[in-house]
């Protein structure tokens, strides 16, 4: 692979010189100087971009306005003027021009923008054949929440999921989840995916404000351009040209973050960021980008009881009145035993009299755990680093080599809490392209630094200071002891909890720091099934991505436009050998992946219908190819435009879900691919779903407590004794009477034990329909508004599978399935699989956005989304993490300039209750759908000033404001608080 690399890299610098010194042919130079002004106040216009048609060739105006451009061919050609806020000009030159004036008015009409991401070729955002939602470098400039990224949940149908100050994952039209793997997220064209998580870290390690020129995002399927995994939504960010946007640029942001649950209500953050970007004529232009961000996180705090245990309640559980508690977010409690069965275990060791058996209850009793914030690094912070090289080979032809590298601490939640310390990531691309091509290369390198489970760790420290058998039976010991005395069940409780916790490592001493240190340095899963017992919870991924790929927009065929593509990607899997499987050599696995797709447009009836059609393939090694069709349509009449199409996508396992191999204290984790079913001996050895055996074990129990089963029993104790010429005593039949009796019980019921048949492991599919509307009424309303329906095929989820651990012939327990139903006797699977149920989800959305006279504008949103078979599901027991209010709105009011340099903005969200499920709600609550996200409502808003003596923008505003309690996005994240800020802006080139 190493070598395949090595060859991709140098067939693109290759090609790079190849391209730089193919052009023999030398051409007539023309030059074009002018000055560039506003058409309304007459000022002169600084930073305006200036570009040859069809060509990659351009300048910008310089601090006064002024330009100088040298084009390597002779006239006629054309010349187009751009700036955001203004309209577009296209000036045809036919000689060289000395003193050309242009005048640039005012964008005053809305939906002007241009779009490449709905269709990979320019067009009206307004004619785009599916939804697409854009923010160029004004909005991102004036939008009222901290940053850019926050500000993504304010357009149409977006949800937010909240993990961390700096990790969050947006998410369109339902499925929503912490570390969304339905969705993709590029920025210049690179995936920004951690290649070892499969989901982008949101933007920890993206892109810096300063450097961003726009956002585009098309919600639902979009893989018959964009290929795998963009089955949910793709979000696409566009850095600035150093040709383009020249200079030197630099923001600090501090302020307030405050949210009373924390350790410390209110705490300062900071942010800084820099830009320069400098073009050497019209040739070579280079660009420099620092962003650092350093903050005290929002912290998880929700510390209800999610066990259900003893008659406990979500609300009204806790430590004090319920034994078994299990805080949502403190951990380590989620260990619990029977305090029966620990006593009965002590009666057969000696250490407990028999007759104590009568008082202790049928009560179950957790270990003490430790909060989040004991254990996680709370200590949040980002750096980003930019740096890019552009080089115009030719008038045609422009050459970039980039990288970006990414390195910060945050928290994420997964079927756990993970603390990411010292993450980093960084992406490097080469790039060839012209006005119609390109060819890309780059690879993302992800390291997971120091980052652990802080559920594991939890339990680490507790087993560190005493073993859970140790700790029970002390806890068991002492609640004997108490009620011997005739002490109260709670009076009893307290005091065992008090006995088995002494001693226990205190948060933030040095015995507990010590304990935390030897968790989060040892590997998962370090070593727990035989003593010494040193549980590991760090994470360990350096897996690395390698992608190819290019494009071709053919301008030559006039009857219709078409626009070709492929591309190839390598993951080379590294986790030192402790999450993912290896192969017979002992090493880690490689994934290939390559595909390629084809476009045609073409427009009908006078111009005011295109029909666009696109296929894609695709090929993963592991998987059969598949195929991505898109059909749309769209009609123009003047301002409105009518749109359907049809789409589909597909989203290919993770890494994860076809590789990992790992055990825990709770199952092994393991892949869906086939070399795993063989490697276990799923043929030879069967295995039953978690709910068969389950089913089973009630069904043997409930039997084994009845009348006619106990006297089977002993009948049959009698009738053994007999055969073995042993005279059936009392004494004799007792103990072998006890011992046939789950036997008995498990005879009655082996129609239960259903084996579990597992279909083979295929991509998720989703076919799409949607209908849209955008249109401009009055050159003053815009709307915007679609519907969809949405088919979900080989959805992936979870499956818990057990297997006898020692299947023997001949063996009663073995062959009864008793062995199924101890943790001692069986193993315990979790993979993936493909459910068989169909999902169907539909939704729709509006948009309305209004310009009011002198410069005021009021808009909003409102989406909704639900699963159209909900109840089909339900049936099945079946849970889809839809995860999605049903309703949600934004509404809006600005001015940009509502006095002399002085602009405002305002937004208000709000969405509805819904329920959350995941691997990271405990299954009792998520069985009984009891994991319900409140609805919330929040405020924000930014009042702006221009210095433009300065060349500075001064910026104060406030996020989540009048929100006392604040909001979490998802079960067991952090609660989001209320932030201020103030922010100044300088940029050299700032009008």
């Amino acid at each position: 692979m190493r070598n395949f690399t090595r060859k991709i890299w140098g067939g693109v610098f290759t090609l790079m010189l190849l391209v730089s010194f193919g052009t023999s042919v030398a051409f007539a130079q023309t030059t074009i100087s002018g000055t560039v002004t506003d058409a309304g106040t007459k000022e002169t216009l600084v930073g305006v971009n200036i570009l040859v048609k069809g060509k990659v060739i351009g300048t910008i105006t310089d601090l006064s306005g002024k330009f100088t451009l040298n084009v390597a061919q002779q006239p006629p050609f054309t010349l187009i003027f751009s700036m955001v806020g203004f309209t577009s000009q296209e000036v045809e030159i036919t000689g060289g021009v000395s003193n050309l004036t242009i005048a640039l008015a005012e964008s005053s009409i809305m939906g002007q923008e241009i779009t490449i991401s709905a269709s990979r070729v320019e067009e009206s955002i307004m004619q785009s054949p599916v939804s697409v939602e854009k923010m160029d470098i004004i909005a991102i400039r004036e939008v009222p929440q901290a940053s850019f990224y926050d500000a993504l949940n304010n357009l149409k149908g977006v949800e937010m999921s909240t993990q961390s100050l700096t990790f969050k994952s947006f998410n369109t039209r339902g499925f929503n989840a912490n570390g969304n793997v339905r969705t993709v997220q590029m920025i210049d064209g690179m995936d920004n995916q951690a290649p070892g998580l499969n989901f982008s870290v949101g933007n920890i390690a993206g892109i810096s404000e300063l450097d961003l020129e726009s956002v585009e995002l098309l919600p639902g399927a979009s893989s018959a351009l964009y290929g795998p995994n963009a089955i949910n939504g793709i979000l696409l960010m566009n850095s600035k040209n150093p040709f383009q946007y020249q200079g030197f640029s630099a923001n600090v942001k501090t302020g307030i973050m405050n949210e009373s649950s924390r350790s410390t209500a209110s705490t300062g953050f900071y942010d800084f960021s820099a830009r320069y970007a400098k073009a050497f004529s019209n040739k070579v232009a280079f660009k420099v980008n620092l962003a650092y961000l350093s903050a005290d996180d929002w912290q998880a705090n929700d510390f209800r009881d999610q066990s259900l245990l003893n008659g406990s309640t979500i609300e009204n559980g806790s430590r004090t009145n319920n034994p078994g508690y299990n805080g949502v977010n403190i951990y380590g409690d989620e260990s619990s035993q029977n305090m029966f069965s620990v006593a009965q275990s002590l009666v057969q060791a000696g250490l407990l009299p028999q007759a104590a058996l009568g008082i202790i209850p049928q009560t179950q009793v957790s270990r003490t755990g430790y909060a989040e914030r004991d254990l996680a690094d709370y200590g949040t912070k980002s750096l980003k680093l930019n740096a890019a090289l552009h080089w115009r080979l030719n008038d045609r032809v422009e050459a970039i080599i980039q990288g970006n590298y990414g390195f910060g601490t945050t928290v994420y939640t997964g079927a756990d809490r993970y603390s990411i310390a010292n993450f980093n990531i960084g992406q490097y691309k080469a790039e060839l392209r012209g006005s119609n091509w390109y060819v890309r290369a780059y690879t993302t390198q992800e390291r997971s630094g120091d980052a652990f489970a802080v559920g594991i760790a939890a339990n680490a420290i507790n087993e560190a200071w005493k073993p859970s058998e140790v700790w029970f039976g002390q806890y068991v010991g002492a609640f004997a002891q108490q009620k011997l005395t005739g002490a109260t069940d709670q009076v009893a409780h307290t005091f065992a909890r008090g006995a088995a916790d002494q001693g226990r490592f205190t948060p933030g001493s040095p015995e507990f720091n010590q304990a935390r240190n030897n968790t989060t340095s040892t590997p998962i899963p370090g070593q727990f099934l035989t003593a010494p017992r040193r549980i590991g919870s760090q994470f360990v991924d350096k897996t690395n991505l390698y992608h190819l790929e290019g494009s071709y927009q053919f301008k030559d065929i006039k009857f219709a436009d078409f626009v070709i593509g492929a591309n190839y990607r390598s993951y080379q899997l590294n986790s030192e050998g402790t999450l993912f499987a290896l192969d017979e050599a002992g090493s880690e696995f490689n994934i290939a992946e390559y595909g390629g797709y084809a476009q045609g447009s073409k427009k009908l009836f006078n111009d005011k219908f295109k029909l666009t059609a696109s296929v894609r393939y695709d090929k993963n090694e592991n998987f059969d190819g598949q195929w991505s069709p898109r059909v749309s349509g769209v009609y123009t009449a003047g301002n409105h435009n009518f749109r359907a199409s049809y789409q589909t996508g597909f989203r290919i396992p993770t890494t994860q879900d076809q590789y990992i191999d790992l055990v825990t204290p709770q199952a092994r984790l393991i892949g869906g691919l086939p070399l795993f079913r063989d490697r276990y001996n799923f043929s030879q050895n069967p295995v039953y779903s978690l709910a068969t055996v389950t089913n089973f074990g009630a069904a043997v129990l409930r039997d084994a407590g009845t009348q006619a089963v106990r006297d089977a029993a002993v009948q049959r104790a009698i009738q053994i004794l007999l055969s073995q010429g042993i005279t059936p005593t009392p004494e004799r039949i007792t103990p072998l009477a006890a011992q046939l009796v789950p036997v008995i019980a498990a005879t009655n019921n082996q129609g239960l034990l259903v084996e579990e048949k597992l279909t083979s492991f295929q991509p998720e599919r989703v076919k799409s329909l949607e209908i849209g509307y955008k249109g401009l009424w009055g050159n003053r309303l815009l709307i915007d508004t679609y519907a969809y329906f949405n088919r979900f095929e080989n959805f992936i989820g979870g499956q818990v599978l057990i297997q006898d651990r020692n299947p023997q012939a001949g063996n009663p327990a073995s062959d009864l399935g008793l062995n199924l139903l101890s943790a001692n006797t069986r193993n315990v699977y979790s993979m993936p699989v493909n459910r068989k149920e169909i999902i169907e989800s539909w939704g729709w959305a509006l948009g309305a956005d209004y310009k009011l006279p002198k410069n005021y504008s009021v808009g909003g949103n409102v989406s909704f989304n639900t699963l159209s078979n909900l109840d089909e599901l339900a049936e099945t027991g079946f849970q889809p993490s839809f995860n999605t209010p049903e309703y949600r709105y934004v509404l809006n009011f600005a001015n940009r300039e509502v006095v002399k340099n002085v602009g405002f903005a305002f937004s208000y969200r709000w969405q509805g209750e819904f329920v959350w499920q995941s691997s990271f709600v405990a299954p009792a609550v998520s069985s009984q759908q009891l994991s319900v996200m409140p609805a919330f409502g929040t405020f924000d808003a930014q009042f702006s000033y221009k210095l433009k003596s300065l060349k500075s923008i001064l910026k104060v505003g406030g996020s989540n404001l009048f929100n006392s309690n604040g909001y979490r996005q998802a079960w067991g994240n952090p609660t989001v608080g209320t932030m201020y800020y103030v922010s100044l802006t300088f940029d050299e080139f700032l009008n």
